[in-house]
């Protein structure tokens, strides 16, 4: 059975490639899914200063479990079998090493819909996974 890894976080994008892998899954592609949604580490000195790192952490992974909500329902409704992930970390290198520790054959991302000029400006998790890794990406505009 394939592995497909599809990072969620929490925007219509991000749904858009849900329900690209439910349409995988539908139409007899079987996959073990994971969901991915990845919170950046906070670095702020005025968050540091008010808060332990065990409070900051509860509180993105409660922030990442939010932004799984919507992907989860999807999921369900569909009938689809998934396991839900949310880890801290940059976005980009953490996806690619979420893949390879659980040997997933494939990840499916939504993207903004930047235009080449603005993606090779100001880059985007997308297009750094697509260099990061070694697992075919697709992405779902």
């Amino acid at each position: 059975m394939l592995k497909a890894l599809v990072p969620v976080d929490g925007s219509e994008n991000a749904l858009r490639a849900v329900r690209h892998l439910i349409a995988l899954v539908q139409g007899r592609e079987p996959m073990e899914v994971f969901l991915l949604n990845v919170q950046e580490p906070i670095d702020a000195w005025e968050v540091r200063r008010c808060y332990k790192p065990e409070e900051i952490e509860a509180m993105q992974i409660s922030s990442g479990g939010d932004a799984l909500r919507s992907a989860e329902a999807l999921l369900r409704e569909a009938g689809v079998a998934f396991a839900p992930e949310v880890r801290i970390g940059d976005a980009a290198q953490t996806i690619v090493n979420f893949a390879r520790e659980q040997r997933c054959d494939k990840i499916i991302m939504g993207t903004r819909g930047m235009s080449s000029l603005a993606n090779l400006l100001m880059g985007s998790i997308a297009t750094k996974v697509i260099h990061l890794t070694d697992v075919p990406v697709t992405l779902v505009k």
